[in-house]
């Protein structure tokens, strides 16, 4: 991703819709610009990964990215894999990162490997559908 999504400020239905989120929720046009561009690059990074299974290298190629302001409105998934130690890289530090990852990726699991971690057990799966049975019947009385 290089740079940060922001939408066109000059529009007439962005200007309405920043001054209704101001008079009726006092939400700042920064802060919902913010939000707003945030969503987008989460929405376009995430279009790599399609499943469980899938996995891809993303690159917020931007140094704004690093900031707390804009880090803490992505998804929490990628907050959790944004560390400290990936942000302001040089090219040359990157591409080894990547390679390390990748190289790591392509090896061979197992299905067993994944039991508990990504996948569930038939235990785990068991007590998950009694408990969605329990919360069921408390929202019915």
């Amino acid at each position: 991703m290089f740079g940060i999504p922001y939408v066109f400020t000059q529009s007439r239905i962005l200007k309405a819709r920043l001054d209704y989120l101001r008079d009726q929720f006092q939400i700042r046009e920064n802060d919902f610009l913010t939000f707003d561009a945030m969503r987008h690059a989460a929405q376009c990074v995430g279009r790599a990964l399609r499943g469980k299974t899938d996995y891809g290298i993303m690159i917020f190629a931007d140094k704004r990215f690093s900031r707390a302001d804009k880090r803490s409105k992505l998804p929490r998934w990628i907050q959790e894999h944004l560390k400290d130690s990936f942000c302001n890289l040089s090219t040359e530090e990157a591409v080894q990162i990547c390679k390390r990852w990748l190289r790591q990726m392509a090896q061979p699991f197992t299905r067993e490997d994944q039991l508990g971690v990504s996948l569930l057990t038939l235990q785990q799966l068991q007590s998950q559908e009694q408990q969605d049975k329990i919360e069921k019947q408390v929202i019915q009385k």
